[in-house]
């Protein structure tokens, strides 16, 4: 019969999708540009000169979208609010045009049984922000704060899930170090000055929810990735750590106030240390309801002077990988659980971003995606592994709901429940959707022995 793997009777099963990446309409009900349209306007820097103006037309076939959801059975939707809806140039006059869609979409999503969970910050910076510093400018800060008050004050009572930033490492490392996304910077000051600012806005925005007296909770979703050395040796040893370390950057001072002491020591032979004025680390510390961790895998690694930003390999021992070359990595996901338990106590966690990429094709109407229903089986049930360990897991949203603009990597990668037919528009529901539809309706899964 195999292994059984029950969950919680409240627990939450949901899909994530992000505004940039679904939407398209980037000229319509007077949004203003961010720094992706820059950025994909630029020759060379997206995946075949891919773009999102059309994505995957969402913003116009949204309740299309939202009776998918209802038809898998999620009772949670992880969406992003694309800020240059709501402020055109980042601050000045709000755009009512932007809330009003924004309204619609979230009492579409309540009607038919979804609560939303809203990410406020999914990488669409106004172009008119990036134009006067960007992120490395610290009334960038100030801005997001009233982008998000105003979403508070807008939504209070629609919407009671609230996270402020998505993956603030690749705002921050893939943006201003690696140079991968928008706005496309090299340089590690401007990264980890980004990081910070990124941090302080996500406290005073936690700061702001509170004083506002806002129904609901809030927390925020960085994505970690587990990592182990190749050996015992000392050098590999803290290669683990490093690869480990650059992720939780991002977390460990929400949740103890201090930036990692072995990091910030190692970052500094980079040149690079955060500007803090006083009171910036008690505000980053500002205490929130739960936190979203976006998981995507893990591998081994070894050092490796002037190889990677951080001095260090990856190791490839044969595990599978996705159709973009990511190691899958299942039980890190057990082990990060744990690890987040261990150092910070039993903190409610939502699974905020999990899925694969793989290169799915239709043949006779079906897409045959076993791939990826192994991916989501394992990494589903190391979740539970992790709930029998103490865990306070509360619910897992998979990314994603259908395949989407997958930002430089255009829509080369199909990471979706659902197919998606770019030239026609077409939702072709994948076999992975109805795997998880009769996952839902359990509520428990079922192993078989191997």
């Amino acid at each position: 019969m195999g292994t059984i793997i029950s969950y919680p009777k409240d627990f939450v099963w949901g899909v994530s999708t992000s505004a940039y990446q679904i939407e398209g309409s980037l000229d319509r009900d007077g949004r203003g540009p961010s720094i992706w349209d820059t950025l994909s306007a630029i020759p060379g820097r997206i995946h075949e000169g891919d773009d999102a103006s059309v994505a995957c037309d969402s913003y116009v076939r949204y309740e299309e979208d939202i009776a998918l959801m209802k038809e898998l059975g999620v009772k949670a939707y992880r969406f992003s609010v694309s800020w240059p809806r709501i402020y055109p140039t980042g601050d000045g006059e709000v755009n009512p045009a932007g809330v009003e869609h924004y309204k619609r979409f979230v009492r579409k999503l309540r009607e038919n049984g979804i609560e939303p969970f809203c990410t406020l910050y999914h990488w669409e910076l106004p172009q008119a922000l990036q134009d006067r510093g960007g992120w490395e400018n610290r009334e960038t800060v100030h801005a997001f704060v009233r982008f998000a008050e105003t979403m508070f004050r807008e939504f209070d009572g629609l919407i009671e899930k609230w996270m402020t930033f998505n993956e603030p490492w690749c705002t921050a490392i893939n943006g201003h170090l690696l140079g991968r996304h928008a706005p496309g910077i090299m340089n590690w000051q401007s990264a980890i000055q980004v990081s910070h600012h990124l941090l302080v806005a996500h406290g005073l925005t936690v700061r702001r929810f509170r004083e506002l007296g806002v129904a609901g909770e809030i927390g925020y979703a960085p994505d970690m990735y587990w990592y182990e050395p190749f050996s015992r040796k000392p050098e590999d040893v803290e290669a683990a750590k490093r690869a480990f370390g650059i992720y939780n950057w991002y977390v460990e001072p929400v949740f103890t106030g201090r930036y990692p002491e072995e990091m910030a020591a190692w970052l500094k032979t980079k040149g690079a240390a955060p500007v803090v004025e006083p009171g910036d680390m008690e505000i980053i510390s500002e205490k929130i309801d739960f936190l979203g961790l976006n998981f995507y895998g893990g591998n081994i690694v070894r050092h490796k002077p002037g190889n990677n930003y951080l001095d260090l390999e990856h190791v490839d021992l044969g595990y599978d990988k996705s159709d973009k070359g990511w190691f899958i990595f299942p039980e890190g996901l057990y082990l990060m659980l744990n690890w987040l338990t261990d150092r910070f106590g039993q903190i409610p966690i939502y699974i905020t971003e999990n899925g694969v990429s793989y290169n799915d094709v239709v043949e006779d109407g079906r897409v045959q995606d076993q791939k990826r229903i192994k991916f989501l089986e394992s990494h589903i049930a190391e979740i539970g592994r992790a709930i029998e360990s103490g865990a306070n897991v509360k619910g897992y949203l998979t990314w994603s709901l259908m395949d989407n603009f997958e930002w430089a990597f255009g829509y080369s990668c199909r990471f979706g429940l659902v197919y998606v037919d770019f030239r026609t528009q077409a939702r072709i529901p994948k076999e992975s959707f109805y795997w998880y539809q009769k996952l839902i309706r359990k509520n428990w899964l079922q192993l078989e022995s191997r």
